[in-house]
């Protein structure tokens, strides 16, 4: 996939399960705040 492909080139392949676990609380977070919702209203 692009994004696994875009994260690989970016972080590069031995990215460690402690970091991997930080970056998925951070994005929990982010989803979160935006109100745990999948589809967001289109802004006007």
């Amino acid at each position: 996939m692009k994004f696994s492909h875009d994260i690989r080139r970016e972080h590069g392949d031995a990215m460690d399960e402690a970091g991997a676990e930080a970056g998925m609380a951070e994005k929990s977070r982010e989803f979160a705040a935006a109100g745990n919702r999948v589809y967001l209203p289109l802004a006007d």
